[in-house]
């Protein structure tokens, strides 16, 4: 067996020069943008693109110029390869985004190339979405139809992993981790701030699982807690006039500081590596709205992207696809 494990993300643009023609994908996507005529969507997605793009531009200068996703995410590929190899299971990670580089196509063609004969898809969305994981599995899915994969290569799908104990276990170290770096007075007061990536509503009354497997993931994570802090579960990153989940996350942080919280502590919950959301939206916008709102201290939980222990729950998930 040659085994192979293709992770799944979105990507991100990795220069100021990427941002239109990766929003331009972003939008083009049908299952971001349900206009069934691919001319018609193609169309929308270039006008979307065009008249965001300054302000997208404006986001990224202010974490550096560009995303880290990349980069993070064949990082989580490395150590991953590491963690399956120390399990005595050798196996070649391939990293394929949906809107930008490396391709999903890209990587497919590597892995036939390869000889992979054993396939682990993996999105890096602990929860699964149309929006996310749908909109990759339904890539692949036209790829093979394309290429013959699943006639050269047994495929195994993870289609998502939001209640995977280990993955749990890691999000409630990291959580400690940074309630513990607050000052001794406010550690008995801290809010967990729990904030999701949005979609819109639509979805999950047509029976996107989105919202109830991130419910249960804020569930599990307060459990291994002991439920020892207050929770909200909040949501992010709306774009567009159409309903969106809520609460919002701004929305809430500024009800917190109404009610005289005074330290805060926010949780990645559908993120697993830095990248706009967590460094431009989460760092900077929410890191001032808190302040504004009255709240001494907020601090933002580390994204999982190569902690040792969310690596080791990723080896767990693709040993079980691989060897059941």
């Amino acid at each position: 067996m040659r085994l192979g494990v293709l992770l799944f993300n979105l990507g991100g643009p990795e220069r100021l020069e990427d941002v239109r023609p990766f929003l331009f994908n972003l939008f083009s996507d049908p299952e971001i943008i349900r206009i069934k005529s691919y001319l018609l969507r193609r169309t929308l997605a270039w006008f979307i693109a065009t008249a965001r793009q300054g302000k997208s531009r404006d986001l990224y200068r202010q974490i550096g110029g560009g995303s880290p996703l990349r980069n993070i995410t064949e990082a989580q590929a490395g150590a991953l390869s590491s963690a399956l190899e120390s399990r005595n299971l050798k196996a070649q990670v391939y990293v394929g985004m949906r809107c930008w580089n490396p391709s999903i196509e890209e990587s497919v063609r590597r892995i036939l190339e390869d000889g992979i004969t054993r396939l682990v898809l993996l999105p890096l969305f602990p929860q699964y979405s149309l929006t996310t994981t749908g909109s990759c599995l339904k890539h692949f899915e036209s790829l093979d139809r394309k290429f013959g994969i699943s006639s050269r290569v047994k495929v195994s799908v993870i289609r998502d992993w939001y209640d995977e104990p280990l993955y749990v276990q890691s999000m409630a170290a990291l959580i400690r981790e940074t309630v513990n770096s607050l000052p001794p007075e406010h550690r008995g007061g801290v809010h967990l701030l729990y904030s999701a990536h949005s979609i819109p509503v639509s979805y999950v009354e047509e029976g996107d699982p989105y919202l109830e497997q991130t419910k249960r993931s804020v569930e599990l994570i307060n459990s291994a807690l002991q439920n020892a802090f207050p929770s909200t579960l909040a949501f992010q990153s709306k774009v567009g006039p159409v309903k969106w989940l809520g609460p919002d996350t701004k929305q809430v942080l500024q009800e917190l500081g109404r009610k005289g919280c005074r330290a805060v502590a926010a949780v990645p919950v559908s993120f697993v590596s830095d990248h706009i959301e967590t460094l431009q939206e989460m760092d900077i916008l929410y890191r001032d709205l808190a302040a504004k709102s009255g709240i001494e201290e907020f601090r933002r939980v580390q994204a999982p992207n190569v902690d040792p222990g969310f690596i080791n729950a990723l080896a767990h998930i693709v040993e079980k696809a691989a060897t059941g």
